[in-house]
């Protein structure tokens, strides 16, 4: 990231709302905030779940782990139900708000707010609108697809993924739409020789003659796992190695099963991505993008309802990760992804961090021109700046 673009002498300070809603939001967030720092700026990190007044915030949380645990259909009704019933979506809206006296409190004194968490926006994007935070507002979507909770009137930018995850969210309202790199650690990438290949092999206690796809499934081991485990040692083309996440249960069931080899919470994911030769996913987040940074192929499978299926399908018209929607189909995409040419570049384009540096650097009411010095927002043309708008 280019650290000229922070002004000399002045510390810039940006504040990270981001969520602990499994891991991605909060992935996104750390890595935002590392490369942030890197860059001479105080970063300051805020959970949304912890906003809410009183254990409200944990409750959710619980709730949705829940759902998809035990009835994860019904979370796809769920999600759906709020794209289509305007109602339904106001309510939610409103629900995020109890979080905005926290949330304006803990954003004070910012030069950027940068949201990875849908509801996390809605809020923040009703605090610029009333006038009560002037620093700019990006939201960093997470997620290949967009839900239309991800855009909130009064956002300044929207940083999406890909150029298909920027046509959704423009269609949605979105303003200013970025296409950027994705927010992933510089440790993902590729095996540099075989040598580290195997080194990783045996720091894991994994086969070093088999061909291995990795079975992930967010850090709650959500999904039905157990059933893509079995669909992939049946291909008799790689041995599964599944990380199960915090869901002790599902490990010591798949361990029972003796299909594969599971392992619970992985702190090195790095290296296992580099032990492996594909990974096999059902969510479509943060895991999908650290695979594609790590040179592995992607094939999403059994998704998850509701935004694992929409994911499924924006990483595959965007050519990331093909969808294997049948057991039938999961063979081929194995093969094909086993003997394929790998991917030499990791997608994206603009450090988003680079993005917020430029917002947070030229925020200076007098140069805003009367409107934006009105409600402390950039004018149109200085976000249109930072980077070439995408096509």
């Amino acid at each position: 990231m280019n650290t000229s673009l922070i002004h000399s002498g002045t510390k810039r300070h940006v504040t990270i709302v981001s969520a602990s809603v499994g891991a991605g939001h909060d992935g996104a967030a750390s890595e935002l905030a590392r490369r942030l720092r890197e860059a001479g700026f105080s970063v300051d990190r805020h959970d949304f779940v912890d906003l809410f007044p009183a254990s409200l915030g944990r409750l959710l949380r619980q709730s949705y782990a829940l759902q998809l645990r035990a009835a994860p259909e019904s979370w796809e009704r769920l999600f759906t139900a709020l794209d289509r019933r305007r109602n339904l979506a106001a309510a939610v809206r409103a629900l995020s708000g109890l979080a905005a006296r926290r949330l304006a409190r803990s954003a004070a004194g910012s030069d950027v707010v940068i949201s990875t968490y849908p509801l996390a926006s809605q809020a923040l994007g009703r605090l610029r609108r009333r006038g009560a935070l002037r620093a700019p507002v990006v939201t960093y979507l997470t997620d290949m697809s967009v839900h239309p909770l991800w855009i909130a009137e009064g956002v300044d930018a929207h940083l999406a993924l890909h150029a298909t995850t920027a046509a959704q969210a423009r269609r949605l309202g979105a303003a200013d739409v970025r296409v950027c790199e994705p927010a992933v650690r510089p440790g993902f990438r590729p095996a540099s020789s075989v040598l580290e290949r195997q080194v990783a092999r045996l720091h894991f206690g994994l086969p070093d003659v088999d061909r291995l796809a990795l079975v992930v499934a967010g850090s709650w081991g959500a999904g039905d796992v157990a059933a893509t485990v079995r669909d992939v040692a049946a291909s008799g083309l790689v041995t599964p190695v599944v990380v199960c996440g915090r869901n002790t249960a599902l490990r010591e069931d798949l361990a029972r099963s003796g299909v594969g080899v599971p392992l619970g919470w992985v702190e090195d994911m790095p290296a296992l991505m580099r032990a492996c030769d594909v990974v096999v996913q059902n969510a479509g987040g943060l895991s999908s993008l650290e695979a594609l940074a790590s040179g592995l192929p992607v094939i999403s499978y059994r998704c998850l309802p509701g935004h694992g299926r929409t994911n499924a399908a924006a990483l595959e018209e965007a050519g990331w990760a093909p969808w294997a929607r049948r057991p039938d189909e999961l063979p081929e995409a194995l093969f094909a992804a086993l003997t394929g040419p790998r991917m030499k570049e990791s997608p994206g384009a603009t450090d988003p961090a680079a993005i917020v540096a430029a917002l947070a650097t030229r925020r200076i009411a007098a140069a805003t021109g009367p409107d934006a010095a009105a409600t402390g927002r950039p004018a149109a043309n200085e976000l249109a700046e930072m980077t070439e708008p995408t096509r």
